[in-house]
């Protein structure tokens, strides 16, 4: 699929569409898109690539690739290289999610959820935690660090204007509707 130009077009993801190929027990499809991988520096075999671990997963775990192990001191910052990069097709992006685990279990998060690793760049996948929690944190070699979801991307194309229709709500900022 072409726009009038011939710039090829991203095919959008269709989930739960019931096809011969691929269902799971539910009788729903997970569509599958391409996404091309290389281990970096430091992320030899004994490092798991990304995956999946349940069927209808939407994120796959990541990996760090510390080489020693690294405490993270409550109310610090920082970055774990994962060794990996990756080429995401034009039309998405691949969200960095926190581990809900990590997140309730020890108060460490990904510090700007979702980071964005877009579809340009070739770099490194470097995930920025930070510990919220009230205890130190220890990240080890092969830690499961953060999940990495593919998600489709539409760019805006913004057009200035002098006024903006009305709506009920308009100008109502944080917390205008209430407490409950």
């Amino acid at each position: 699929m072409t726009d009038d130009d011939g710039n090829r077009l991203p095919v959008p993801i269709s989930v739960g569409v019931n096809t011969a190929a691929g269902r799971d027990n539910l009788g729903w499809a997970m569509d599958k898109v391409r996404v091309e991988i290389k281990r970096v520096k430091g992320a030899d075999a004994d490092i798991a690539l990304p995956r999946y671990h349940s069927e209808l997963a939407s994120g796959m775990d990541v990996r760090a690739v510390v080489v020693d192990a690294l405490t993270i001191a409550p109310g610090a910052i920082v970055m774990i290289e994962t060794g990996l990069a990756v080429a995401v097709p034009p039309g998405y992006e691949i969200q960095v999610r926190p581990r809900s685990g990590l997140a309730i279990k020890h108060g460490v998060t990904v510090v700007n959820a979702p980071g964005t690793i877009d579809a340009d760049y070739r770099g490194e996948i470097k995930i920025g935690l930070v510990n919220l929690g009230r205890e130190s944190f220890t990240v080890n070699r092969g830690d499961r660090v953060a999940q990495l979801v593919l998600a489709p991307v539409v760019q805006a194309e913004l057009f200035e204007v002098d006024d903006l229709s009305e709506t009920a709500r308009n100008d109502g900022g944080f917390g205008h509707t209430g407490r409950n």
